[in-house]
């Protein structure tokens, strides 16, 4: 079986010790540059890279499950890894989540995603209309009625949940992640008709990108997948206070 997990890159970023023949360095907004810093480019074949800026690492998604034939695919970023094992916690790549280990998981579950955020204060969908503009999430739960009837449901259930899997991280197999991304590539491409792209500036051109981490779940939970919840950790460092700050700001509208 053959394993491709790309690792979303937007700008140059040295790997040392990663394991190169299931993780493959994706540039993703390359049809932004001339010059490029990886062999593995998200405008070539079957791609939207043009769209990166609203669809984010969703750009370098596209370009893998749309060009190439793999048995089991999945997405990390360059800063943010799933790790060996849930009691890992040292910052090295010779510690992330190897073939062996995810062939060993995926006899059992049928999707390994990041391990959950708790918002103890808000549901999903009160914590994305308190962070980001509300006129998109609102179009994409109408679409989601009207169209996919059936996912609705699971759709009104996880917004009111405290909690979810983000960062559109995962690894699957093809006959699992395929249908998967058929599913919300077309709930987002209906969502994109239907707003003005232009009239989202700076962080909430992202837009797809934020959207699609609720997707997930909801395709997940409505198709009863076995969810192998991993844990992964941040490789840069964060600035806690920053991010506390902008949350309280974003919480009274201030931001």
């Amino acid at each position: 079986m053959k394993t491709c997990i790309a690792v979303i890159c937007h700008k140059p970023v040295k790997f040392k010790d990663l394991n190169e023949q299931i993780y493959i360095p994706v540039e993703v907004g390359a049809s932004y540059r001339d010059n490029h810093f990886f062999e593995n480019l998200d405008n070539s074949g079957d791609n939207i890279s043009n769209k990166n800026e609203s669809y984010c690492e969703l750009t370098g998604l596209y370009w893998l499950y749309k060009n190439h034939n793999f048995d089991i695919i999945g997405l990390v970023h360059y800063r943010r890894f799933f790790m060996k094992s849930n009691f890992c916690l040292r910052k090295k790549l010779i510690n992330i989540l190897g073939e062996d280990k995810i062939k060993s998981i995926l006899a059992n579950y049928d999707i390994i995603l990041p391990k959950k955020r708790h918002y103890y204060i808000e549901t999903n969908y009160s914590h994305y209309v308190h962070a980001h503009k509300k006129e998109a999430l609102d179009i994409m739960i109408n679409i989601v009625k009207e169209r996919e009837p059936d996912y609705y449901m699971s759709l009104q259930k996880h917004l009111k949940s405290r909690s979810g899997h983000y960062f559109n991280m995962f690894i699957a197999s093809s006959n699992v992640a395929v249908p998967l991304l058929d599913w919300i590539f077309s709930i987002l491409n209906e969502v994109e008709k239907n707003i003005n792209i232009d009239e989202y500036l700076g962080a909430e051109r992202r837009v797809f990108g934020y959207l699609s981490e609720l997707l997930f779940d909801v395709y997940c939970y409505k198709n009863k997948l076995r969810i192998r919840n991993q844990k992964y950790l941040f490789f840069e460092k964060q600035n806690r206070v920053k991010k506390g700050l902008n949350f309280l700001l974003r919480k009274i509208k201030i931001r």
